[in-house]
């Protein structure tokens, strides 16, 4: 064997070497880089999420670590449900307000259970970025599994401090519901960092040209169906056949026993069961007067429209409260919703529990693509509760105190009313308390073009009352005022701190193009979380970008504008 046979060898092989250990290298790096301490970095929680995701198997991207935290969330959330059924069973045990809270509980886990196995479905069969709608429906889905987990936490949280009862909350539920709260989040940021395209703006479509008049909907109907809305009905429909809402059946409510029903809770009750919106509305209309009781429209009553005679003619209203009836501000509500595609024109809600009862909810809103048109809301502290998923409210009348319009949906207001009114003696007014906890949720409240004025009780009192744009609820809190008229009553530091320096600087609080003399931002608060905004960042809370709702607004009949004025 000559040496240079020798030497050419050992040089390949030398380079060999350096080639395999280049490749080892750079495999392992590969695989760190899909390592749960890299995948945790997208996670508002990274060192719980270390602690649960696994370290063997056969994880090795972030749609394998997505797909097993979304089912995780999901064995936890039915893992719950068996708890609080447990307490519920001793239930005689227990204290009323621990009742409610539990029953809250139970409720907001049975609509996360759904959520959750509808987004397993999806993320369990593709590995990469889904379409525009599909992935902004189950980031929102996503986003209501945190919001419900906190309702229910914020629930437990006020009856444990003030209730005795004989078993341990803390023990049984609540201190595993923080981390399960943990877990949610983590499962909403792999898969936002997985599945949601970077850019969410789809291909718009071109909104119908409805013809509306005084506030009345075009509706496309059988005839047996009209004549039996037109029998009660004061008004003729209008008879064009194009560009009408579909309506697959009507039932009438009036007291006065010339309909189908005199209770709306009938009517509601024999509406069809999970339909899906594609031969149109089971409208409901609901003649002129004021109907006492507690409405409640179920995750199973999909695309029902309500149609009343109009603001202050169609009254629904209710009394409960928070600090009188041992009820939780949740559950407190004259009118909830939660069925998807609801829809409702000219109705009243009011609760009239009064200013001294504190919490006293006149309408709380969980359900997804839901519409009020032409509607008002009455009441003090908490009226309008915007709880979770995407909302819409057009030309509507809002009145109360105390963080008047709260929750934690993507709720869109446009071309409202918001009146503040006179709160109790040492009070003040805060128009908005947005609840988001998680800077991954898609969330938030958004009001354009809608005036900002007192109410009469405020406006003609010698109150020294303070009134401002909102608070932060939660850590997230996001609000943003567009191209909307303020009155001069507004406080010109605009927003008011929610406890100390809690989400100042993690909050969101946006202003756009506003007018009228409580608009002038010169004396505004200095937070981290204040912004004075443009044009580009604000079409990012318009219908179209935060609602998508181009693409489901159409068919409600409702008018809207979809971007900036």
């Amino acid at each position: 064997m000559s040496s240079n046979y020798h030497n050419t060898r050992i040089f390949f092989m030398a380079h060999f070497m350096i080639f395999f250990l280049f490749l080892s290298f750079s495999q392992s790096s590969a695989n760190d880089d899909n390592s749960p301490s890299i995948i945790c970095k997208n996670t508002h929680f990274p060192s719980f999420c270390k602690s649960i995701l696994p370290t063997t198997g056969n994880y090795s991207n972030i749609y394998d670590y997505g797909r097993y935290s979304v089912h995780k969330s999901l064995s936890t959330v039915r893992k719950f449900i068996s708890i609080v059924q447990k307490y519920l069973r001793r239930s005689k045990n227990l204290s009323i307000p621990t009742i409610h809270a539990l029953q809250d509980c139970y409720f907001l886990a049975d609509l996360n259970k759904d959520y959750l196995s509808t987004t397993f479905k999806t993320v369990n069969k593709t590995s990469k970025i889904l379409p525009i709608l599909e992935a902004e429906d189950l980031q929102t889905l996503l986003s209501a599994i945190l919001t419900n987990t906190q309702t229910c936490l914020d629930g437990l949280r006020e009856i444990n401090s003030t209730s005795f009862d004989p078993w341990s909350l803390r023990n049984d539920i609540l201190t595993p519901l923080i981390n399960d709260t943990k877990l949610h989040s983590i499962s909403l940021a792999l898969f936002t960092k997985g599945w949601v395209p970077k850019d969410k703006k789809g291909t718009k479509i071109t909104q119908k040209k409805l013809v509306f008049r005084n506030g009345h909907l075009p509706l496309k109907m059988s005839e047996r169906n009209r004549a039996i809305f037109e029998t009660i009905s004061r008004r003729k429909l209008l008879q064009q056949a194009a560009d009408q809402i579909l309506v697959s059946n009507v039932v009438i409510v009036s007291q006065d026993g010339s309909g189908n029903f005199s209770t709306i809770n009938d009517a509601v009750a024999i509406a069809p069961n999970n339909t899906d919106g594609s031969k149109g509305y089971f409208l409901i209309y609901v003649t002129a007067g004021v109907y006492e009781e507690y409405v409640s429209i179920a995750k199973n009553k999909k695309y029902l429209m309500m149609i009343g005679d109009g603001i202050n003619q169609t009254i629904i209203t209710g009394n409960h409260s928070y600090n009188v009836d041992g009820y939780t501000t949740f559950n407190s509500s004259t009118f909830a919703v939660v069925g998807q595609g609801f829809v409702a024109v000219n109705i009243t809600f009011q609760n009239t529990a009064g200013a001294i009862n504190h919490q006293a909810v006149a309408v709380r809103n969980g359900a997804d693509l839901s519409t009020f048109y032409s509607c008002s809301f009455h009441g003090y502290q908490d009226t309008l509760y915007v709880h979770s998923l995407r909302q819409f409210y057009r030309e509507c009348d809002i009145y109360g105190t105390v963080d008047f319009i709260f929750g934690n949906a993507a709720a869109v207001f446009q071309n409202s009313n918001i009146y503040p009114k006179l709160p109790l003696q040492n009070q003040f007014n805060a128009i908005t308390a947005q609840g988001r906890t998680d800077p991954n949720q898609n969330t938030g409240i958004s009001i354009q073009n809608c005036t900002v004025k007192p109410a009469d009780d405020l406006k003609f009192s010698n109150s020294s009352t303070q009134t401002y744009l909102g608070r932060p609820w939660k850590e997230y809190s996001r609000t943003i005022y567009a191209q909307s008229f303020i009155d001069e009553f507004v406080n010109p530091l605009g927003w008011r701190e929610w406890s100390g320096d809690f989400a100042l600087n993690t909050s969101y609080y946006a202003e756009f193009n506003n007018t009228g003399p409580g608009s002038n931002t010169s004396a505004r608060v200095t937070w981290p979380g204040f912004h004075v905004i443009g044009a580009a960042d604000a079409a990012n809370f318009t219908v179209s970008s935060f609602l998508l709702g181009d693409y489901w607004l159409p068919q409600t009949g409702v008018p809207f504008f979809s971007g900036l004025l």
